[in-house]
């Protein structure tokens, strides 16, 4: 987060990054926005980015310079005029309004200029939230107020009506694998997260745990034995994999596996190998296209999708995978 520039966020975010660039070259900052969508789509960022901007001296057009004593102590936590709530245990309650309110009371620190930013912003008290609808019923000119939320439907509508609402899409694919790989994770991970969540924070949790790593290993043992010992599927069916998914979400996620395994075997048919996941494994996967032709991996591919289909219709785990392993073999 730290050192980031609008061009940045312009990456993930180009509506919103263009509306607030535009505010910022014409000097119309709004005094409280709220930033509405899913986690690891660049909420924070942006809000520390904008907090960044309105304080930095030495800004270069509309980028903060990232080395002043203003934006080292942001990045630090300890900037005077900037002020961060969340929530204390399970919500933001009316003290913590309250305190802030006072703090507003006085003048800024190092500028006549304070902004806010409110993390988790749904969780506020009752007791809070009207609170903090009366603060922003009387706004200063010099304050910004920045609310970020997951769940927009649990802000008051008073509220939402006195901010400048900002609607933060989920990422794309490509904007999500190269945002993993500038995080570090290898490239065939970052392909296959990139595919299966929108959520940069859970992929990156993903690409460190030990359970989804052992998630992996089993899809492609599973496919290995398909193709190679199909009488003992059964039996790895029985003790493996179910033991390994004992919940149902965990079960989608090993048939969303499943499936990207065959539209790579897919992908090698139709000779598009740059659109391949599963590198590491081009040996196999060329070995499965030989066992399944194009139109079978196709069949495969539908009756995966019939699968998921069952289980959100509740049909007892272990049947869909024995009756989808057995359509698999045919």
């Amino acid at each position: 987060m730290e050192n980031m520039i609008w061009d940045d966020i312009l990456e993930k975010q180009p509506i919103l990054t263009k509306i607030i660039t535009n505010s910022i070259q014409n000097n119309r900052i709004s005094h409280a926005y709220l930033f509405q969508g899913g986690k690891g789509t660049g909420k924070q960022e942006m809000a520390i980015l904008l907090a960044k901007t309105v304080f930095c001296k030495q800004r270069q057009d509309m980028n903060p310079c990232q080395v002043c004593s203003d934006c080292k102590r942001i990045d630090s936590g300890n900037h005077p005029d900037l002020h961060r709530i969340e929530p204390e245990g399970a919500s933001i309650k009316k003290d913590q309004i309250l305190h802030l309110q006072k703090e507003f009371t006085y003048s800024g620190v190092e500028s006549n200029r304070k902004v806010y930013i409110i993390k988790d912003a749904e969780r506020m008290t009752t007791n809070a939230s009207n609170r903090l609808l009366k603060f922003l019923e009387e706004p200063s000119r010099d304050t910004v107020a920045i609310l970020l939320t997951e769940n927009s439907q649990a802000i008051l509508d008073t509220i939402r009506s006195r901010c400048q609402v900002m609607s933060f899409k989920p990422l794309i694919e490509k904007g999500i694998e190269k945002e993993l790989l500038n995080q570090g994770v290898q490239e065939s991970s970052a392909k296959l997260l990139a595919m299966l969540t929108s959520n940069i924070t859970e992929a990156i949790e993903k690409s460190k745990n030990e359970e989804f790593a052992q998630t992996r290993k089993l899809v492609v043992q599973l496919n290995e034995m398909l193709r190679q010992n199909p009488g003992d599927v059964p039996v790895f069916i029985h003790t493996l994999w179910m033991p390994h998914f004992k919940e149902r979400k965990n079960l989608q996620e090993g048939l969303d596996l499943l499936l990207i395994w065959f539209r790579d075997i897919m992908h090698i048919h139709l000779d598009v190998k740059e659109k391949i996941v599963h590198t590491p494994h081009i040996d196999k996967l060329e070995a499965a296209s030989t066992h399944w032709s194009l139109a079978q991996t196709t069949k495969v591919l539908e009756k995966i999708m019939a699968a998921k289909r069952k289980l959100e219709q509740n049909v007892q785990p272990q049947l869909v995978m024995e009756q989808l392993t057995l359509h698999i073999q045919r």
